[in-house]
């Protein structure tokens, strides 16, 4: 028989974090010394952020919350959160993304749209037109 993967909810997960019931993992560290963040960072983001995608048979998700720092600058930070165990989560990596808001695939759009219960908003970007001078030769 065919059972589905369980969806957890950010909300869920919250409690965990806020008991310190979770692990950081390697990936997570890697990127703390590449692009200067701290834990606090970390756990800042997953505490005030929201799901951007839900992987269900993954039993993972990707949360966007923000790096603040006083009075106006916000610094965005991808997390991605593992739920498999019932006891703890999993922060498998954290990193400063490029483009925090945008969607790149549609098996990303997908997962947004059936797993959220809302919908993203989604920008589709048209192809950029070259000029004939433009045109590598």
């Amino acid at each position: 028989m065919f059972r589905r993967p369980r969806i957890r909810r950010l909300e869920e997960l919250l409690p965990f974090v806020r008991e310190g019931r979770y692990r950081i993992g390697p990936h997570v560290a890697k990127h703390m010394i590449q692009e200067g963040f701290i834990e606090h960072d970390v756990l800042q983001a997953i505490e005030w952020g929201r799901e951007l995608a839900v992987y269900p048979e993954e039993s993972r998700m990707l949360v966007l919350g923000y790096m603040v720092f006083p009075p106006q600058l916000r610094l965005p930070l991808h997390v991605v959160l593992e739920y498999r165990e019932q006891r703890w989560v999993d922060i498998v990596t954290a990193f400063i993304p490029k483009k925090p808001h945008e969607v790149y695939s549609r098996a990303r759009i997908a997962a947004i749209l059936r797993f959220d219960g809302t919908f993203e908003e989604v920008r589709w970007k048209r192809p950029r037109v070259l000029s004939p001078e433009q045109i590598p030769k």
